[in-house]
């Protein structure tokens, strides 16, 4: 029961909305005899703060959500949106479930990864309306926040080694319903691809001059900076820095093939 309380921290997130209506789904889903005791607010670890209405804090327009609530809530919107990824295609693969497994593993400990795991299995044979969940992730998410979660799902997508026609088309489809733009989900897709393409990493044509090449990798490290999403933990931080780090080797990699200086 220990693990079960960030399901509980994120519910003050989810209440009232779409995910809040899947998430009470899955629980109702999981919890069994030996959980029949538990309720909202009793019998688990959780002690209160995530029934508010809560958000983001230091976002202007985001609620005021402690770090630990924003992390138990990035963490049900991959649960939710990794779900409908991995249904895409019609197959869901073990490659996938692994991917999912080790973030929960190294983000929220052993003991989380079998009640995660779970409220997966409860969502397989639901209909996920993609659309009204990621509006609702879109409200109560700043945009770095979505940026990586985003980068998750494309993760998850490339876990079996190629990214299905259907996946890909539910990727960008997601992007667009998070406020992510095209040109920054091909990036973060292209991050996971074997042969990495430095230009689409960059977000700019082979084309571009110097100048627009430097630009485009000054703008692109404002926007991809770690330290925006460092109130997810240091686990996400470190998944945000290598994505940082192949975005700094996309421009290196420019400059040596070009002679910049």
């Amino acid at each position: 029961m220990g693990a079960f309380k960030w399901i509980f921290g994120a519910v003050g997130w989810a209440i009232g909305g779409y995910i809040g209506g899947i998430l009470g789904y899955a629980i109702g889903s999981i919890v069994d005899g030996s959980r029949n005791n538990l309720r909202l607010g009793q019998g688990s670890d959780y002690t209160g703060g995530g029934y508010s209405t809560g958000g983001y804090g230091g976002n202007s327009g985001y609620r005021n959500y402690s770090d630990s609530e924003q992390r138990n809530s990035f963490l049900i919107s991959m649960l939710v949106l990794s779900t409908a990824v991995m249904k895409a295609d019609g197959k869901v693969l073990k490659s996938e479930l692994n991917y999912v497994k080790q973030f929960i593993r190294v983000n929220f400990g052993e003991n989380a990864v079998a009640d995660a795991l779970q409220i997966i299995k409860s969502l397989l044979d639901k209909n996920i309306n993609v659309g009204e969940a990621c509006a609702q992730i879109k409200v109560n998410m700043p945009i770095a926040q979505r940026r990586q979660l985003f980068g998750y799902l494309a993760g998850i997508a490339k876990a079996d080694g190629e990214v299905s026609s259907e996946e890909m088309s539910l990727l960008l489809k997601i992007a667009t319903y998070l406020g992510i733009s095209y040109q920054d989900a091909q990036s973060m897709i292209g991050m996971y691809e074997a042969t990495v393409d430095p230009y689409k990493i960059l977000e700019i044509d082979k084309n571009a001059t110097d100048e627009e090449v430097r630009k485009a990798y000054r703008r692109l490290a404002v926007k991809f900076h770690p330290d925006k999403v460092e109130s997810l933990g240091e686990d996400v931080k470190k998944n945000a820095e290598e994505k940082f780090k192949k975005i700094q080797a996309a421009y290196e990699q420019i400059k040596k093939e070009r002679g910049m200086k």
